[in-house]
């Protein structure tokens, strides 16, 4: 939709198709549950018009599209460290979502790139607070060839993460086991790593990730990951459930009440204290694969920056 107006006119394809169906497909930012939801409570309109998620689009129609809430600020210092026809590879700084999701909309990685590259398409979406490499696909094409190098059967794509954590890390760890709702938790979705299916129910998504410390600082580690899937909060669920917190993690660090309390917007000087660091120490400094376009292996990497590399002093190239 029109960055300015949040609008766009429907032709080619897209006539003769559910309103809803023709939404997620061709934003795909949001969920069908959550375009129906706009439909109804009318943030999204037909012809400046109310209209039901069922609602088969004609040529000629203007589907507008108006978030009502102020989005919070962001950090929007990300940097383009490469670009080719079909993609770009971006470094993005923490406390910037890659795509729109809750209140953020025009607050995104996704946002602001599509201001100067039109049509993108986030690759591989990291979580708001982790910093890193980023792949964005100029284009649906090449968005699927990357989701095929993306797929954890073909193996065909390879990252490395750092991460700063509490206690003394050993020097190789290897996590192979699975991930499943934290039933201890309040937060439902708070995930744990466990080494064997141990219960009954739940839903069980089989991991595996390599760690290996790169360094220390007084009572924290620095860590390298490099994770063979590539299941939601992986890392960092892994690693809190191994007593290695990430540092700064309000969810999966030293107390997930903290998470409930950022939401409530009611930390303290004591809970900013435990954190250490505004932001979850966890950067995408890595990523190589072999290209779907030329077929020539590539590698691109980058160092933290930021209260992450304040807080060990990386050096230029030291990781």
């Amino acid at each position: 939709m029109d960055e300015k107006v949040g609008k766009t006119i429907v032709g080619g394809e897209a006539a003769g198709k559910r309103l809803d169906h023709w939404l997620i497909s061709t934003f795909p930012y949001h969920s069908r549950n959550e375009w129906q939801k706009n439909i109804h409570s009318g943030l999204l309109l037909v012809n400046e018009k109310k209209v039901l998620p069922s609602y088969k689009l004609k040529n000629g129609d203007t589907v507008s599209y108006k978030p009502v809430k102020e989005e919070p600020s962001v950090d929007f210092n990300f940097e383009i460290i490469h670009e080719e026809e079909e993609f770009l590879i971006v470094n993005k700084p923490a406390d910037l979502p890659c795509h729109p999701a809750g209140p953020y909309f025009k607050n995104t990685l996704w946002f602001g790139l599509r201001k100067k590259y039109g049509e993108i398409f986030i690759v591989n979406r990291l979580d708001r607070e982790t910093s890193g490499i980023t792949i964005a696909a100029k284009n649906a094409s090449a968005s699927a060839k990357f989701a095929d190098l993306f797929s954890s059967e073909k193996g065909k794509i390879s990252k490395e993460y750092i991460a700063i954590v509490h206690g003394y890390f050993p020097e190789h760890l290897e996590a192979e086991g699975f991930l499943c709702q934290d039933k201890n938790s309040e937060i439902r979705k708070k995930r744990k790593f466990v080494h064997e299916k141990v219960e009954d129910d739940g839903k069980y998504e089989s991991c595996f990730t390599q760690f290996s410390l790169l360094s220390k600082a007084g009572d924290l580690s620095v860590v390298l990951a490099q994770p063979t899937t590539g299941r939601l909060h992986q890392i960092r669920a892994t690693l809190c459930s191994l007593g290695f917190p990430v540092v700064g993690d309000k969810l999966y660090g030293v107390d997930d009440k903290l998470y409930l309390k950022f939401i409530e917007g009611t930390l303290d000087d004591e809970d900013l204290k435990r954190l250490v660091i505004g932001r979850q120490a966890l950067h995408a400094s890595k990523i190589s694969f072999v290209s779907p376009f030329d077929g020539k292996p590539a590698e691109f990497a980058c160092n933290p920056g930021g209260e992450m590399a304040e807080l060990v002093k990386f050096s230029p190239g030291k990781f």
